[in-house]
């Protein structure tokens, strides 16, 4: 089958250091990137030149930027050869792009999350739903942290029964942003234009984490929101206490304000999902791939040992450890629903499930908020 002809329609850190990379992974028998756009000509000319070395490519991708009307985003969309677009762009640029290429006959994964906020969320999806999917277009969300497969093995342990019915959960996110992060060292992260700036930039990772793992979804969060650094603004800190459909609940504590790397570092980041019959801890850390060590995702599973009369025997401890994929598996997942094969990962709906728990821990301050009224309702009757 012929490789799917794509663009990258944005130049900033993610789509040089994830996206080419994943395209490299997936291979020319999946995608041929053909062109390259940014709103200057210096950061596409530089994506290309680093597309050309990534991908090996014997020439570099075709340049386009606003600036020139016979090279501008327009005319990328106009070409027949262009079957598919890779939207990196900043969140509340995102869905107008979105719209755009959609409207150019284009199939659209676009990075997380779907929209700055649910209203905006709603209507977006609406329009897709309405317009462009009744035409076979295909519009998936790249939500890495959803197709990563340590998440899915670990997903799989839980509905295996290994732990018992799920009773409780919990899921910590302690970040050191200081002024010398490359991701903060972005314009449009220094004065973010939509709420919760890094929480929801990053938070919908973790939801989305808890998306894949939980066995009943999300339905109640009750939280505060808070600022620790001023140059985080407007928040960047949520600690909620949820409920899922099924009774059971948890904890999140999302920050990206920690005061020093070592509160960072030392918080042990990661979920916990407690059942009846054992539990098992998720975290990022680094495995052995070959001679390397590689960012990996680690399931710990201890699985309680009983004799047929309820006495505790111990516990059985199982280690599961994959290399992070996740990038190169969503991309993969869209190709696949372009050609008629769909996984089911990255569906709009879902990543707005994301959106809406971030904004109701950044709107509850104490009550409670029914994620399934958020998803229906206007944000702002929120």
């Amino acid at each position: 089958m012929a490789p799917v002809g794509i663009a990258i329609l944005g130049s900033g850190i993610f789509a040089r250091e994830a996206h080419l990379p994943a395209i490299a992974t997936i291979g020319p028998s999946f995608v041929d990137l053909k062109a390259v756009y940014s709103r200057s000509e210096k950061s596409a000319a530089e994506l290309a030149r680093e597309a050309q070395s990534t991908l090996k490519l014997s020439s570099k991708p075709d340049v386009y930027f606003d600036a020139d009307s016979s090279r501008n985003l327009d005319t990328l969309l106009a070409r027949p050869d262009i079957t598919a677009v890779i939207v990196v762009l900043p969140i509340t640029i995102q869905p107008s792009i979105v719209l755009k290429a959609l409207g150019a006959g284009k199939h659209v994964i676009s990075e997380k999350p779907v929209a700055p906020d649910v209203g905006s969320g709603l209507k977006l999806i609406a329009e897709y739903e309405t317009k462009y999917k009744p035409k076979g277009l295909v519009w998936r969300v790249a939500e890495n942290i959803e197709t990563e497969t340590g998440y899915h093995i670990a997903a799989k342990a839980i509905r295996d029964g290994k732990i018992g019915r799920v009773k409780i959960y919990n899921a910590r996110v302690v970040n050191y942003i200081d002024k010398n992060s490359k991701w903060y060292n972005t314009p449009w992260r220094t004065i973010p234009d939509y709420q919760g700036g890094f929480l929801l930039d990053g938070g919908v990772h973790t939801i989305a984490a808890l998306r894949v793992l939980l066995p009943s979804p999300i339905k109640t969060v009750s939280g505060f929101a808070s600022l620790t650094k001023s140059y985080l603004a407007p928040h960047d800190t949520i600690n909620a206490a949820v409920r899922s459909a099924d009774g059971s609940h948890g904890l999140v504590e999302l920050t990206w304000g920690a005061p020093t790397a070592s509160r960072s570092n030392l918080a042990f980041s990661g979920i916990t999902v407690t059942g009846a019959d054992g539990w098992l801890s998720v975290n990022q850390v680094k495995v052995v791939d070959g001679s390397h060590p590689v960012e990996g995702i680690r399931t710990t599973v201890h699985i309680a040992k009983r004799d047929e009369d309820g006495r505790d025997l111990g516990e059985v401890e199982e280690i599961l450890d994959r290399t992070m994929d996740g990038v190169p598996k969503e991309l993969e997942g869209f190709v696949n629903a372009i050609r008629g094969d769909d996984n089911g990962l990255g569906n709009p709906q879902g990543a707005l499930k994301d959106v809406a728990f971030i904004q109701a821990g950044l709107n509850s301050n104490g009550r409670p908020v029914d994620i399934d009224v958020l998803m229906r309702s206007d944000v702002s009757s929120v």
